[in-house]
């Protein structure tokens, strides 16, 4: 009998370790102004990755907020607490690990070449873009990859940076710049847009890099009950149908 009864006291023991983690009633989504994430003519936030973390943090057991974010202060509004997850094409680099922690990879991404349909100012790679003025959004992996390449910084005339995606693609439909750098996945997005009026050059820059979700170091859990409920999202096709929503195309990636 006293086999009996420490052996049950161990079993409760065992399962009072185990994880209390409740998700909270709403999760607070940051993103910016961009192509895969937007406020529309009604007023309402929508866009590609809007969809895919709607229904990730539905399938956790929570209710998305959304909320617009300057895309400089990122980590500061995550790490304080006005936000709890940075989901608005955020590539997983070296640098942004330090800071915050990811999901598995649900992308590749890297940087590529915009000019407008017919390629008047004749760019082919990054030597053409010597005496160029060049654009990227400000506080992009495409802004911080001109910044840290000397073969591109020395030769252009003048790097220009905007707030938002908008603002970059207007500013080269105005003649305000020559070439833009941004994301290959705002860029397909943006073409489809605008009537193909603009054209991405085939050769993507630096490699290529990941997305990823954002979270705080410290909400592994957190972390851990949205990658389940996404990982789900790819085995049952529904990312593979909102990446074809706004893309025409699966580019979701299928695996770690």
């Amino acid at each position: 009998m006293k086999k009996m009864v420490f052996m049950m006291i161990l079993i409760l023991f065992i399962a009072g370790c185990g994880s209390n983690y409740k998700i909270k009633d709403k999760i607070i989504v940051g993103l910016d102004e961009s192509p895969i994430g937007y406020v529309n003519e009604q007023g309402e936030i929508v866009g590609f990755e809007v969809d895919l973390a709607r229904e990730a943090i539905k399938r956790a057991g929570s209710t998305a907020e959304f909320k617009m974010i300057s895309w400089n202060e990122k980590e500061l509004e995550l790490n304080s607490g006005k936000i709890d997850i940075i989901w608005n094409g955020l590539d997983i680099t070296p640098e942004r690990q330090e800071k915050i922690l990811f999901s598995n990879p649900y992308m590749d991404n890297g940087i590529v070449m915009v000019v407008m349909e017919g390629n008047p100012q004749r760019i082919f790679s990054e030597v053409d873009l010597k005496g160029k003025n060049v654009g990227a959004k400000a506080g992009t992996t495409a802004e911080y990859y001109i910044e840290s390449t000397a073969s591109i910084k020395n030769i252009i005339k003048d790097l220009k940076t905007y707030d938002s995606d908008e603002k970059t693609f207007t500013a080269l439909e105005n003649g305000k710049i020559d070439v833009l750098l941004c994301d290959v996945i705002v860029g397909r997005y943006e073409m489809i847009k605008h009537n193909n009026n603009f054209e991405i050059l085939p050769k993507t820059l630096g490699g290529i890099t990941e997305y990823g979700i954002g979270f705080r170091k410290k909400d592994v859990e957190l972390r851990d009950e949205i990658q389940k409920a996404f990982d789900s999202m790819i085995k049952d096709g529904t990312a593979k149908e909102i990446s074809e929503k706004w893309f025409q195309a699966d580019l979701i990636r299928h695996g770690k």
